[in-house]
């Protein structure tokens, strides 16, 4: 008997192509689509990226999809029926530049969708962000406006009204995610989750934010089957809206630090002392009612199940340290794995 993952995803109209794969979101949902499907192609921009190790190279495509010929050329050599497009620049505090960010978050999107039009796709789902409300960002539903408070969250909510006015006025079968603070393996090692870990092993905790700053944080697996359920479930009335992907659970830093204390048994206090990023906003939660209502999806994994499942992956990492230094942070070229210098259109 098949899961009920199986069966999604067995019914998903193919080829599928995940521009964006060697993502850290990109990345979960192409090994979850590999797993039953053998027509899945997955896009990235570098050689040898690690988290996409040990899968079939016949699968993984390396291109730069910000020159258009070469998005040209993809699109005609698989023929891609559904599309999960995780490609961004600027999801991360130290990735700066301006241009790039608009490049790959809105040029490329124009260009990417203006293609798609012309071809026999029956799905694009898009991965936005949570980041497009802005200073807005306390469970609004997706009909409020939209206050962007970086340029990250400007091309992130400009693309949101492109996708908006492809689905209702040029019918184009498209829908845009919210994501939340997505957590779990593959998430680069600089961002908070990994860090609480990797610190926590040690019998330690990481620097942390203000106590009462909150956040609402999505299992990987669950982000991944959003993708999934949006692409079966979205209604020709629902083409270019929105969905917000979270919990509905507002976690304060105060109450991540708490269960970092049961998990890994610290004894000694957190410290609150770290300073607080400039687009940081106090309450930063999510309202997924629609996306319940009108794709069925929900989150499934409680925050102390998600944490469970990505210490036992971490746990079962052959190098810790080479992860460590695969982050974005450290600007590694993942060709020769030194520092070069070199600037990517990222993905998420």
């Amino acid at each position: 008997m098949i899961s009920d993952t199986e069966n999604k995803i067995q019914r998903l109209q193919g080829p599928l192509l995940v521009l964006g794969a060697s993502g850290f979101i990109g990345a979960n949902l192409f090994r979850r689509l590999l797993q039953y499907r053998t027509d899945v192609y997955g896009t990235t921009s570098r050689l040898s990226p690690w988290r996409l190790e040990g899968l079939p190279q016949t699968n993984i495509i390396v291109t730069d999809l910000i020159v258009e010929y070469n998005l040209i050329k993809l699109l005609d050599m698989v023929e891609p029926r559904t599309v999960f497009d995780c490609v961004a620049y600027g999801a991360y505090s130290f990735q700066k530049e301006t241009s790039l960010m608009y490049r790959t978050n809105v040029n490329f999107k124009v260009k990417l969708i203006e293609e798609l039009l012309k071809r026999n796709v029956v799905r694009y789902i898009h991965a936005g962000s949570s980041s497009e409300y802005g200073d807005n960002a306390s469970g609004p539903c997706e009909s409020v406006a939209l206050t962007p408070n970086s340029h990250y969250a400007v091309t992130k909510a400009a693309v949101s009204g492109l996708i908006y006015f492809a689905g209702k006025k040029q019918h184009f079968p498209c829908a845009n995610l919210r994501f939340y603070s997505v957590y779990g393996p593959f998430e680069d090692a600089s961002r908070l989750i990994p860090k609480i870990i990797s610190a926590g092993i040690k019998g330690v905790y990481p620097p942390f934010v203000d106590p009462d700053i909150s956040r609402d944080f999505v299992y990987v697996i669950d982000a991944c089957d959003a993708f999934i359920d949006a692409a079966l479930n979205l209604k020709e009335e629902n083409y270019g809206e929105s969905f917000n992907i979270g919990t509905g659970d507002r976690t304060t830093i105060a109450d991540i630090a708490r269960l970092t204390k049961e998990i890994f048994g610290i004894k000694a206090a957190p410290v609150f002392a770290m300073t607080n990023r400039e687009w940081d906003v106090a309450e930063w939660y999510s309202n997924p009612d629609k996306a319940r209502n009108d794709i069925g999806w929900s989150s499934h994994t409680t925050l102390r199940e998600g944490l469970a499942n990505t210490i036992e992956w971490y746990k079962s990492l052959e190098n810790p340290e080479q992860y460590h230094k695969s982050s974005k942070n450290f600007g590694i070229d993942e060709v020769g794995g030194e520092c070069t210098g070199r600037v990517y259109s990222e993905d998420i």
